[in-house]
C-alpha cells in the first residue's frame, strides 16, 4: 500500500512540474506608468520596444526569450543612432539570424535627417529604394513635411506606425 501512494505522489509531483514548465508567464512589468514612447506595435501586433529609451521590463517584455545579460547589452550601447549600430554591437553576442529576430521586436528612433537607409527601413513597407528617394529629398523642415513625403511610399497604416519611429535627433 505505501508503494502505490509513494507512486501517486510522484506522478502528481511530475505533473505539477510539467504544469509549471509549460504554462507561459509575463517577465513584464505590468505597470501602468510605462511611457508609450518606449514601445511601438510591430507587424505582428506586439509592441516594439525602443532602443534608446526602453527599460529593461520593456525589453524583456517585448522580446520573446530575452535574458537579463541580452537586456544589460541593449543598454550598454546607448543611443543607438542607426540599426546598423545596433546589429555591429550585438552581433558580438549572437549571430546574424538572432540579431534579425531581435530586430522584430526592437526599433532605433528615426532622425528625419539624418537616418541611414537601413534604418529608414525598419518602417513597414519601406524598400531600400524608396529609403535612398527620401534621403534625397532632404532636408525636410518638419516631421509633418517627411511623414507627406513618405506618405507617397507607403500606406496609411504603415504612416501611422512610421509617427511611432520618429524621435532620433
Amino acid at each position: 500500500m505505501k508503494r502505490n501512494s509513494t507512486f501517486i505522489s510522484l506522478v502528481l509531483l511530475c505533473m505539477i512540474v510539467l504544469t509549471a514548465c509549460t504554462t507561459p508567464t509575463s517577465t513584464a512589468s505590468t505597470n501602468d506608468n510605462s511611457n508609450s514612447q518606449d514601445t511601438q506595435p510591430n507587424s505582428t501586433g506586439a509592441e516594439k520596444a525602443n532602443l534608446n529609451t526602453a527599460s529593461a521590463d520593456d525589453f524583456l517584455g517585448a522580446v520573446p526569450g530575452l535574458g537579463n545579460r541580452m537586456v544589460r547589452e541593449f543598454m550598454e550601447y546607448r543611443p543607438y543612432v542607426s540599426i546598423r549600430q545596433f546589429r555591429q554591437e550585438i552581433g558580438k553576442y549572437v549571430d546574424e539570424a538572432q540579431v534579425a529576430e531581435y530586430e522584430q521586436y526592437v526599433y532605433v528612433p528615426i532622425a528625419i535627417n539624418d537616418s541611414d537607409s537601413e534604418t529608414l527601413q525598419q518602417i513597414p513597407g519601406l524598400s531600400a529604394e524608396k529609403a535612398e528617394a527620401l534621403i534625397a529629398a532632404r532636408p525636410f523642415d518638419s516631421a509633418d513635411a517627411f511623414l507627406a513625403k513618405l506618405s507617397e511610399y507607403i500606406s496609411a497604416d504603415e504612416i501611422e506606425i512610421a509617427k511611432t519611429y520618429l524621435g532620433g535627433e
